[in-house]
């Protein structure tokens, strides 16, 4: 397995796809409500693990601060990444760091529909411009090479994939507007406003005749009272139809938190 390090391997780490808003099951219900908590102060942790050339898992974590205001009908909702923290080598580390480096501390604005079913990013080229200022800034102190490498592949993107990487994490944490959740199933265990809900996928990790299969799991632990997601975790298997086993190459855990 191709251990997560360059600056290809940044990108991999915010840019979680999500299915589009019609495939949304849980949105459609009159037991979720969107009503977040106005005026709180949340920490909104992603982690990612991911398989290393020594076959251990390399973690990967984004810390956000997160407050909701009401804004007219909707609401608004300020996201500040104010960290990454890391397990992995030292090198796969600073190519992370070197791709988020211009948002970390960067607040960025989001507007909500009054259902969550829309999220929309204010002012993205502000957000962009700002975030070349500090790629120039970095070229300044020394490291220019790598400052323009980051701003070459930034340039590149184009704009809506560029903003979709950044919004990921927030369209996640929003249950109206996460398409990734195709149904609301309780398990056990589900108490109070709490809703599990889980879905299991099954795709090809690779072509070919030899293509080993990958057995995708998700659950999402929804707050039906507020629509948020507080917690999410996305496990990649490698299955072996041979031994009925598999192995784990790539975990994601999403916690939400109020901050007392």
């Amino acid at each position: 397995m191709t251990p997560l390090g360059g600056l290809g391997g940044a990108l991999l780490l915010i840019a979680q796809p999500l299915t589009t808003p019609g495939d949304m099951a849980i949105a459609t219900t009159e037991e979720v409500a969107f009503a977040p908590p106005v005026g709180r102060a949340m920490v909104y942790r992603v982690t990612t693990r991911r398989v290393g050339r020594d076959g251990a898992l390399i973690n990967f974590s984004l810390i956000y601060a997160l407050q909701w205001q009401r804004i007219g009908r909707g609401y608004q909702l300020a996201a500040t990444l104010q960290r990454i923290d890391s397990d992995a080598p030292p090198a796969v580390t600073r190519a992370l760091t070197m791709m988020l480096q211009p948002l970390v501390g960067e607040e960025v604005v989001y507007l909500v529909a009054p259902d969550g079913g829309r999220i929309d990013l204010v002012d993205p080229e502000g957000l962009w411009e700002r975030a070349s200022a500090r790629i120039q800034a970095t070229g300044a102190g020394g490291n220019r090479a790598a400052a323009q490498q980051l701003a070459a592949l930034i340039a590149a993107l184009p704009a809506d994939e560029r903003d979709r990487l950044v919004t990921a994490d927030v369209r996640a944490l929003v249950g109206p507007a996460n398409g990734a959740i195709r149904a609301a199933r309780p398990t056990d265990g589900t108490g109070g406003t709490l809703r599990t809900i889980a879905k299991v996928e099954r795709v090809s990790a690779a072509a070919g005749e030899n293509a080993a299969p990958l057995e995708i799991d998700h659950r999402w632990v929804v707050d039906t009272a507020t629509g948020l997601v507080m917690h999410e975790r996305r496990q990649s298997w490698i299955a072996d139809p041979a031994s009925d086993g598999r192995t784990l190459v790539e975990e994601r855990v999403r916690a939400l938190e109020l901050v007392q």
